[in-house]
């Protein structure tokens, strides 16, 4: 996969981008999962993009996004691609590709170029492999802080994940609950309630090709956050840990966060409408880390 940069040069480009954005989403968009741009109407000192999880959508970061907002940020919240449709039982998300995460990654990047003087990027799950893409690839980019990125799942053994990535990339698709007792109620209203393990294998994909190039070359972001969760039931602590260090024999600016594991904190750390959440403690501590 390869990076095709093509930043706005200022902030009036920048506002032709997200334009061009928005005239592009699908039809039958969740009005609450559009692309959204919280502007002071020019370019600051901060611009971030906030990318969501796997099946889930912008507002998993509305709340987020406004603190960075309130904090002086031009703040970019788009949609996955495939993702954000008012019908949430779609199928579309099962042809979702690494490639079109990764240029997702480009575009929202070169509008966040014209935004502010300095770029950050911070996402979580499927937004966090997104986010490592671009700390590989982007030399525009200031920051990148990457929040229980999803390179494995913890029901695989690490030494299975690739292989597990080629079989199920080669069986027929199936969408499964998230929650096979709440089904449709398991998830937000934003976000669908099944996923696809096609689209986790094009996740796995975009996870292993930024490890593979992690492994032969430097990444281009100026700096990198990895931040860990040890109670995340989902994903695999160890092969994020390992891709830092990765980096890290380049010379890399690499560190590392982990939440208290007392905390008990969900996969999902951001989103309001989560059990056991605890956005008092969370907040404050990826604005201290984007601030740094």
């Amino acid at each position: 996969m390869i990076s095709r940069p093509n930043p706005a040069e200022n902030y009036e480009s920048a506002i032709r981008l997200f334009e061009t954005l928005r005239t592009q989403e699908p039809q039958g968009m969740n009005p609450l999962c559009r692309n959204q741009l919280l502007t002071r109407g020019f370019r600051t000192e901060r611009s971030i993009v906030l990318v969501h999880g796997y099946t889930s959508a912008p507002p998993q970061f509305h709340t987020l996004g406004h603190e960075f907002f309130q904090r002086g940020f031009n703040v970019l919240m788009s949609p996955l691609p495939r993702h954000g449709l008012a019908e949430r039982m779609t199928r579309v998300h099962g042809g979702l590709t690494a490639e079109e995460l990764a240029a997702f990654a480009d575009r929202t990047l070169d509008v966040a170029a014209g935004l502010g003087n300095r770029v950050t990027i911070m996402g979580l799950s499927m937004g966090g492999v997104t986010a490592a893409w671009a700390a590989q690839h982007r030399k525009d980019l200031d920051l990148s802080i990457i929040i229980s990125p999803a390179f494995g799942f913890r029901k695989i053994p690490e030494r299975l994940t690739r292989s597990a990535m080629l079989l199920f990339g080669l069986l027929p698709d199936a969408f499964v609950w998230w929650d096979p007792e709440a089904k449709e109620n398991g998830a937000p209203s934003y976000a669908y309630p099944k996923y696809s393990r096609h689209a986790l294998t094009q996740l796995l994909r975009l996870g292993f090709a930024v490890k593979d190039d992690a492994a032969k070359k430097p990444p281009a972001a100026k700096k990198i956050v990895m931040v860990l969760n040890p109670s995340d039931d989902m994903v695999n602590n160890d092969m994020s840990e390992k891709i830092a260090a990765l980096w890290k024999t380049h010379g890399a600016n690499v560190s590392t966060f982990s939440f208290d594991a007392g905390l008990m904190l969900p996969h999902d750390l951001v989103a309001l409408d989560q059990k056991g959440q605890r956005t008092d403690v969370v907040y404050p501590k990826l604005v201290e880390l984007a601030g740094k």
